[in-house]
């Protein structure tokens, strides 16, 4: 993998394993998201998507204290600023869009073929709360600060918080406790909640062994990375196909969920995956794969 073609102005890239892209916010001081951050991010996911040689993404930050502070509330774009319109119609269909392009910037996680396992820790705030909400996996650091913190300026989460939280944790309760306040939470009420899988002792801070790519890891990274590392062992087709079926069945009913899978399945099953990953496990060997677009020289057949 050539990980500095996903390398931005606000993102650091590295290969942290086999098929594994770690991707770093560093936007020095705290990480917060102006325009240009969150399309870049968008653009970095999208072409990691249809690469087709990331199997796993794990999203993390590169400053020591900050995962994100959240939205830069001295660069609001259109939000605040931008164009002086006509009349408030026409701000307002351009604040519309604004919005729609912006949830897209982080819905392209949850839409980004291969999975997404979120590494919080330090200050997660505001749009990191949406961020964590769109990733397949979170895990956490113990020193981690959650916080849906947008009704403290104002305003109702925009980006994806109040349509993913509750279903991330299956607490309706407790997520309407934690947006309609804006107060902090960490890393136990999170794990509590079932928001994240699993806390990580330590901060980021920490450096545990020797490098294992590009500055010291902690042990949150660490810890993402080596679940990634074995989610990328898999059929790239299974893991993509079960990461989709997942997203769909959220939303659906059981019978419709179901019927949508034999529908994608009666393709899916035709993949040499199946067959080799049922042979490796019958002759109890490591199956390889082919990467999730690989193509074959028709000549060949001939």
């Amino acid at each position: 993998m050539n990980a500095s073609q996903y390398n931005g102005q606000f993102h650091r890239a590295s290969e942290a394993a086999p098929g594994v892209l770690l991707l770093e916010f560093n936007r020095p001081p705290v990480n917060a998201f102006h325009d240009p951050k969150w399309q870049e991010l968008r653009q970095i996911i999208e072409r990691a998507s249809k690469s087709g040689e990331v199997r796993v993404i794990v999203l993390s930050s590169a400053l020591e204290r900050f995962f994100s502070a959240g939205l830069d509330l001295d660069n609001t774009g259109n939000i605040s600023g931008g164009p002086v319109y006509a009349d408030p119609a026409r701000r307002a269909l351009a604040l519309y869009d604004h919005i729609l392009e912006f949830q897209g910037a982080i819905s392209s996680l949850q839409k980004a073929r291969p999975p997404v396992i979120g590494a919080f820790y330090g200050y997660s705030l505001g749009l990191a709360v949406d961020i964590a909400s769109a990733c397949d996996i979170r895990l956490a650091a113990e020193d981690v600060k959650f916080g849906i913190m947008e009704v403290k300026v104002g305003l109702a989460a925009d980006i994806g918080t109040l349509q993913r939280f509750t279903k991330a944790t299956g607490n309706e309760s407790k997520s309407r406790e934690l947006a309609l306040t804006g107060r902090q939470f960490g890393a136990q009420e999170a794990k509590d909640i079932g928001f994240v899988s699993d806390v990580v002792p330590g901060s980021r801070k920490e450096v545990i062994g020797e490098r294992l790519f590009g500055p010291s890891s902690d042990a949150v990274i660490a810890a993402a990375i080596k679940l990634a590392t074995v989610i990328a062992a898999n059929s790239p087709v299974a893991v993509v196909s079960t990461k989709h079926i997942m997203n769909h069945a959220r939303d659906h009913t059981v019978e419709e969920s179901l019927e949508y899978q034999a529908a994608w399945n009666m393709a899916m099953l035709q993949s040499e995956d199946t067959v080799q990953s049922m042979l490796a496990v019958r002759a109890k060997r490591t199956p390889v794969y082919k990467a999730i677009n690989a193509t074959v020289d028709p000549k060949a057949k001939l």
